[in-house]
């Protein structure tokens, strides 16, 4: 028989035996319960921001999407056709395997199950994200009045890139042979762009450069690649984006200055990454 001071000494040090074993195979995120925020084990490109058109639901690896990411490790993601739990398993692999630590923000419009998994009275959430390694402010997420076949909308935040202040935007228009109605979306989304002097736009327009229902954001913005631009003759040096050979995903700049651009072709895509460095002054 053990004695009983010997006895709640045993249970005493079971118990602290217990919290600390538990506490140490907590699993990281943002649902994880942490107190600090986690330092990272590598440095992004503070001055580098990237657009990805995810391809759901092509069911891809978020283990390979992550590595996609990482291999860039922009300041700031937007990513399109994106469902929430995708994202976050994203964020927790850049994080655990490439030791990049964001920050997430979400504009959802839509609740998919075809799309994104989920119960059929919980489907899952889909729409745009953005990851951010610096904080964000202001986020705002709006669905545009008319989306086409499918829903649609964009988002903003405000955040950092390349040690300056930049809102930050990230849309995705309709699809294909719905002209008219990408051209009412751009144009809302262009007055939103047009009250910022410094604005990034990221996303897939689904249409080429020389699309007349892109002139609104024309009109305001500039691409990444100085050299493409809508006017007759420079379209045709834009570099494609998409498995089809099509420019749909821009990096617009308004109030800043492109350093350098870059397309990465993905096999986890049917759209390449594309991502700009920005000229911090």
């Amino acid at each position: 028989m053990v004695p009983a001071r010997g006895t709640r000494w045993f249970v005493g040090a079971l118990a602290v035996l217990c919290v600390a074993l538990i506490g140490s195979s907590a699993p990281g995120g943002r649902h994880s319960g942490r107190t600090a925020p986690v330092e990272p084990a590598r440095d992004v490109v503070p001055n580098r921001v990237m657009t990805w058109n995810l391809c759901n639901p092509c069911k891809e690896s978020n283990v390979h999407r992550a590595a996609e990411i990482a291999a860039l490790a922009p300041q700031v993601v937007g990513v399109q056709e994106a469902c929430v739990r995708d994202v976050e398993a994203i964020r927790e692999h850049l994080e655990n395997l490439h030791g990049l630590v964001y920050r997430v923000e979400y504009g959802m419009v839509l609740h998919k199950r075809s799309r994104c998994g989920g119960v059929p009275w919980n489907p899952g959430e889909f729409g745009q994200a953005i990851l951010s390694a610096a904080p964000m402010t202001d986020h705002v997420s709006v669905e545009y009045p008319e989306g086409g076949s499918e829903d649609r909308g964009y988002m903003a935040v405000t955040t950092e890139v390349g040690g300056r202040d930049v809102r930050v935007f990230n849309t995705h228009l309709a699809q294909r042979r719905q002209e008219s109605v990408r051209a009412k979306q751009a144009g809302v989304l262009a007055t939103e762009v047009t009250r910022h002097d410094r604005a990034v736009v990221l996303g897939d327009f689904n249409a080429v450069p020389d699309a007349p229902e892109l002139s609104p954001v024309w009109a305001l913005a500039v691409d990444a690649d100085p050299q493409c631009r809508p006017a007759r003759g420079t379209a045709g040096t834009c570099r494609a984006t998409t498995d089809w050979q099509s420019k749909f995903d821009y990096v617009f700049l308004r109030g800043v200055t492109p350093a350098e651009h870059r397309v990465r072709p993905s096999r986890y895509s049917d759209h390449h990454l594309l991502c700009a460095d920005l000229d911090p002054v």
